[in-house]
């Protein structure tokens, strides 16, 4: 098969579907080729069991990019979005900790806890959206290197440095120790309530393997701090039908702006000649030929699986090598009779809309990441569970209802058996963990899912089981991400491009890396 395009995508998660609308929209002639029978990647909608649909793996939105939602126009493709109300931390002393999303009430709640919190909470609130306000635009900003005299470059770091000068004192000292801090030494300086700074700091560990008294997870409870529904900050929410429709709202734009879209189309390798990308070879033999390939997967499955070491320089090579996926998360997702009843907070009440923090403790939450620096999955883990099909009954059966559990830590690295041999282990572990704040969970579950980081890498072509194709630290970010010298969706080899999460600004349902390396290829195309 001898085919021509303009440029080739590697991957229908979001990412690349938002690569490939931007690509088509400006008169390109793209294809889309993704390896599973479904698009969306880690952002997809699956009927696991007859009648029960999942957001298999990303389950919640916030931080998709708004620009993103008005240039594509997605609400007119599908794209709804259902807010998300609060946060329920149960404790094991019967009591709990309730955050909503109506300010005076959970002022109230806090003060339930300690008044000085409460008087807190105000303050930590505007000094956060003045930080995310500083970061906001750096978003959709093409990292410049700082190491080249390159005029854009300059300029954008300029604008950087000018930005910062404009922030308060304040402002700058709390910039400088997102950067550095642990979450709970940040939160240590506002709160004084031990379950409000283990829950507002389990967003700090997302995605990597750090434990919440880790320096620089400050700034990825930040990262997330970020997102946005209608303009509102810190705002979350779930897409109606499930993350798949986020993705599938994105191909209908990408299909309309006449994009090309294949699944079941695994890649064998990139062609590369004389340093050029020129086009892929599918598993089945055949050849297909472009003059762009960007490519949304990870480095590894990128450059080493696809591209060859022989192809890249010696020194590209160890950097990519040396990045650090280690995956810590895993997913379970049950099927179930009826509704969780929590001994904190009984009944089935406003409190089951929301997220439920199992995150009692800041001791809680380090011991959960003790066990995993010892290549163990955490006996008691922090859960970010979710009940959609309260928010959105059309993901179950009536009367049934899905929920999904986000569970860390679950290395990929298991010093003792492999998680083909643990993974029910794993899922029973999650399930008592529930069991012990809500007992009637066991009897209601009609089936189960169970995702370990072996499985997220097999089924998902995420290496290592990482959620952000690659740790958010502080080495990897910006202008570091994925390699040195590489962060501006170029790569080593001539109209090979990066567009997933793993560059800059990451993880997350976010789009931008594939906004950003649009953009970039457009560019350069002129």
């Amino acid at each position: 098969m001898n085919q021509k395009y303009d440029v080739i995508v590697i991957g229908g998660g979001h990412n690349g579907l938002v690569n490939a609308a931007y690509l088509a929209r400006a008169g390109k002639r793209v294809l889309v080729l993704e390896r599973r029978h479904v698009l969306g990647g880690a952002a997809v909608t699956e009927e696991v069991f007859p009648g029960f649909k999942f957001s298999v793996c990303s389950y919640v939105v916030s931080l998709l990019r708004p620009e993103i939602i008005r240039e594509l126009d997605l609400p007119r493709h599908g794209l709804e979005i259902l807010p998300l109300d609060g946060t329920f931390t149960p404790m094991p002393d019967g009591d709990y900790l309730w955050r909503v999303n109506d300010h005076a009430k959970t002022r109230r709640e806090i003060a339930r806890h300690s008044r000085l919190d409460a008087e807190a909470y105000d303050e930590y609130g505007k000094a956060m959206v003045e930080m995310g306000r500083f970061v906001k635009p750096i978003m959709a900003m093409t990292p410049p290197d700082p190491t080249s005299l390159n005029v854009k470059g300059l300029l954008n770091l300029l604008f950087l440095g000018r930005r910062f000068q404009k922030l308060s004192p304040e402002d700058k000292y709390n910039q400088v120790q997102l950067m550095t801090m642990s979450a709970v030494d940040f939160l240590d300086q506002w709160f004084e309530t031990d379950v409000l700074k283990a829950t507002m700091s389990a967003s700090g560990i997302i995605g990597t393997f750090l434990g919440v008294r880790s320096p620089g997870t400050a700034y990825v409870l930040l990262h997330h701090y970020m997102g946005e529904i209608d303009g509102a900050f810190r705002s979350w929410g779930l897409a109606r039908g499930g993350t798949g429709a986020i993705s599938n709202s994105i191909a209908d734009a990408a299909r309309e702006a006449g994009a090309e879209i294949r699944t079941e189309s695994p890649i064998a390798k990139v062609v590369v000649k004389n340093n050029r990308a020129t086009g892929v070879v599918l598993e089945n033999g055949d050849e297909i030929h472009a003059g762009v390939v960007s490519s949304s997967v990870d480095p590894r499955l990128t450059f080493m699986k696809m591209v060859g070491s022989e192809h890249l320089p010696a020194d590209f090579v160890e950097d990519i090598k040396r990045y650090k996926f280690r995956g810590s998360s895993g997913k379970v997702n049950l099927a179930l009779d009826g509704l969780p009843d929590f001994k904190s907070l009984p009944g089935a009440g406003a409190h089951l809309r929301g997220a439920i923090s199992f995150s009692p403790s800041v001791e809680y939450m380090e011991r959960a990441y003790d066990d995993a620096k010892y290549g163990r999955f955490s006996r008691r883990p922090y859960i970010d569970m979710v009940i959609p099909s309260l928010t959105d009954p059309s993901v179950a059966p009536p009367g049934k209802h899905v929920v999904s559990c986000f569970v860390q830590y679950a290395p990929y690295h298991l010093k003792e058996g492999t998680w083909d041999g643990r993974r029910e282990e794993f899922g029973d572990t999650v399930v008592e963990t529930i069991a012990e704040h809500a007992p009637n969970i066991k009897d209601l579950i009609l089936h189960r899912q169970v995702l370990t980081p072996l499985d997220l890498e097999r089924e998902f072509g995420l290496s290592e089981g990482n959620i952000f194709q690659g740790e958010l630290t502080l080495e990897q970010l910006f202008f570091l991400r994925p390699a040195p010298g590489w962060a501006q969706y170029r790569t080593p080899v001539r109209n090979l491009y990066m567009c997933g999460s793993a560059t800059h600004p990451g993880g997350g349902i976010m789009g931008a890396s594939g906004r950003n390396g649009a953009l970039k290829i457009l560019d350069d195309w002129r």
